[in-house]
């Protein structure tokens, strides 16, 4: 797929309209931690500071990281208000959620999507930030990164422009779902449960994209089937060039469990994604697993069964 960037680092994607691509980040920028979803702790947020710091970066809070409303880090509109308010100031150039748990679904419509366009900077987070980077993207077009400030790569893809290649651990639970293969398109996508919860709001088209998809579970395989079926149903699923599969626990004893007729969610995996007619490219160390990756969302990304890698063009210019 060929792509088309202009000066002010927008991607021209076919199909759809100009990506954003924020420019880097370098050594004494501003960044700022928000919490759109649920509480951090404050240990958490302490290291995540210092890391940061120790890049050269100069790290700010939000004012209502540490609010805790329930579940929730903080009322609705506080946490969206912290949002709204990296996204409008300037100075800052990069945009961190602590975390991902519960919540972002109930302010992504809000978001101030004007001074994203206006003033594109990277978001970054996964879980439930999905639909975050879902609105950034529909609305936007706006680059972000999938993962977490501690994530492999974190710092090189925030603040380098060299691809990212991840390979795929052939041992993880999802590899036995690759389906061979070399496609091209736009990566986009995220937790699978998060994606669900987007259709009919939220949720961008998937045509020409590698869809990345990643879940954390343990409530049973009929999940990820009402999760697959729905995206499929609602026709999301249309014009997928290929799928990126990370991280997928809380099903490991459940593999070969006889109460469930035999099958396992690699069974659910491979019956779901072989209808697409696809590459697949499974076991990626992308989500809620054990040393993940971060990754760029929304520019081009390339995945090949037979090198066992997915290739992901620059989150930032």
């Amino acid at each position: 797929m060929t792509i088309h960037k202009d000066r002010a680092g927008a991607t021209n994607m076919p199909g759809r309209g100009p990506a954003l691509i924020p420019p880097r980040l370098k050594p004494g920028d501003r960044v700022r931690f928000v919490s759109p979803a649920s509480p951090p702790s404050r240990e958490h947020v302490q290291n995540s500071v210092e890391l940061l710091t120790s890049w050269g970066l100069r790290v700010e809070l939000g004012d209502h990281v540490l609010d805790q409303v329930g579940y929730l880090a903080g009322t609705d509109e506080a946490r969206l208000a912290d949002l709204n308010d990296a996204f409008r100031d300037p100075g800052v150039r990069a945009v961190i959620a602590t975390r991902g748990g519960k919540g972002a679904y109930r302010i992504s419509h809000r978001l101030d999507f004007d001074a994203a366009r206006r003033d594109p900077k990277p978001l970054v987070g996964f879980s439930d930030i999905t639909i975050l980077h879902m609105a950034l993207w529909k609305w936007c077009g706006l680059v972000g990164v999938h993962g977490h400030a501690g994530a492999e790569g974190t710092r090189r893809v925030l603040m380098g422009t060299e691809q990212v290649v991840i390979p795929q651990n052939p041992d993880d639970v999802s590899a036995a779902t690759t389906m061979p293969g070399l496609a091209t398109g736009f990566l986009m996508g995220g937790n699978l449960g998060t994606l669900r919860t987007s259709v009919g709001c939220e949720l961008p088209s998937f045509d020409g994209a590698i869809l990345l998809i990643e879940d954390y579970m343990g409530t049973g395989l009929g999940e990820i089937d009402r999760e697959l079926t729905q995206l499929a149903k609602s026709g999301m699923l249309d014009g997928v060039r290929g799928v990126a599969v990370g991280h997928i626990l809380g099903f490991e004893e459940l593999l070969g469990d006889e109460t469930l007729g035999g099958w396992s969610v690699l069974d659910v995996l491979n019956d779901h994604l072989s209808r697409l007619g696809v590459p697949v490219l499974g076991g990626l160390p992308l989500g809620h697993g054990s040393d993940p990756w971060s990754v760029p969302l929304g520019t081009t990304a390339t995945i090949d069964t037979d090198a066992g890698t997915l290739t992901v063009d620059p989150a930032v210019s």
